[in-house]
């Protein structure tokens, strides 16, 4: 409980000093943002080691190839994805839930990195993010675009049917598709305090080539994930 209420205290003061800190970085050009959420994955990393004796073990770095055009399906268990994913990709791009940008201050740096956000009580075809903004994300070499496609963050032993939006990105847009697995929800569960002494594993699968089939595509990334999170969690 004490180790928990440090952990956040201390967390929580550094991500609030960093967003002070990159204030200028809202007019000036999108690179010094991406540094200040490089930064922020930094310090999520260097504050799980060092007051929660947190592991990060990354497997599969060679299977990201910085001269093909791809973007990242990701397991979201936690509020530690959010942060150290940007520490692994270069100028990343997230499809996040709309309330995060209404936050003040944290949600001005989410637009300003150009994240989309979408409304998760909407189902349309524009709500699943195929709009003209990320069709210039995905054409945009310099930047990676995230998803989450379960949703929002699950428990580490949820293995719910994820939505369907990151298979229309990958069938109407032609790009190929970086599965990535994360046991984070072990250590920063979604409700509950943080666990101590323990490992969180972040996975890189092989690029799945664009050309498969919407549906057999779905399903083959959702049980990819899966099959991993059960050999990792």
């Amino acid at each position: 409980m004490i180790r928990n209420t440090i952990f956040l205290l201390v967390f929580y003061f550094g991500l609030i000093f960093l967003l002070i800190v990159f204030i200028p970085s809202l007019i000036l050009p999108r690179y010094i943002a991406t540094l200040g959420g490089k930064f922020l994955g930094y310090w999520t990393e260097f504050c799980l080691k060092n007051i929660m004796a947190t592991q990060i073990e990354i497997k599969g770095l060679e299977n990201i190839v910085n001269n093909q055009k791809y973007f990242v399906v990701c397991s979201h268990q936690s509020m530690f994805e959010t942060f150290f994913l940007q520490t692994i990709f270069e100028n990343p791009v997230f499809i996040l839930k709309k309330e995060l940008v209404k936050i003040p201050l944290f949600g001005w740096y989410l637009k300003k990195l150009g994240c989309i956000s979408i409304d998760r009580n909407k189902i349309s075809r524009e709500n699943l993010n195929f709009s003209d903004e990320v069709s210039k994300v995905i054409k945009d070499a310099n930047k990676t675009l995230i998803i989450f496609p379960q949703g929002t963050r699950k428990d580490f032993d949820d293995r719910s049917k994820f939505k369907k939006g990151f298979a229309r990105i990958y069938n109407d847009l032609k790009i190929a598709c970086l599965p990535v697995a994360i046991n984070s929800g072990k250590v920063w569960p979604k409700s509950g305090g943080l666990v101590p002494n323990q490992i969180i594993k972040v996975s890189i699968l092989n690029i799945l080539p664009s050309g498969i089939e919407q549906n057999k595509f779905a399903t083959e990334v959702e049980k990819l994930i899966y099959k991993e999170l059960d050999k990792i969690s």
